[in-house]
């Protein structure tokens, strides 16, 4: 991706065709326009990612509670601990001590706070 980036601005040393303004050039914390307009495009990519990760906690989160209500209704428990459980090593195995940290995070959103 960041490699689509670069041939996309050039690396030729000529100014890129959409040259970032000055404000944009603060903004990247480089004066230099090849380097600001590459900050640029990798940050709309990164928009566009966080955009769909929200979108996906959103749905994920009411997918769990819908799972919830389900296995309430059904006379189940609120919690299934060994499903947590497997999420969060799940997580923790892709994702080292931050996926732990992430896997809580969303499994809050999906049954609220204890």
């Amino acid at each position: 991706m960041i490699a689509d980036v670069q041939q996309t601005n050039g690396a030729t040393g000529a100014e890129p065709k959409n040259a970032p303004t000055p404000a944009a050039l603060a903004q990247t914390g480089t004066d230099a326009p090849d380097a600001a307009a590459q900050i640029q495009a990798i940050r709309k990519r990164i928009d566009e990612i966080d955009q769909t990760l929200i979108a996906l906690w959103q749905e994920r989160a009411e997918l769990s509670k819908q799972v919830g209500a389900t296995r309430m209704a059904s006379g189940g428990t609120r919690l299934v601990l060994a499903r947590e459980r497997e999420i969060l090593e799940h997580f923790r195995t892709e994702l080292g001590a931050d996926g732990t940290q992430l896997a809580l995070l969303l499994l809050r959103a999906g049954r609220g706070p204890l």
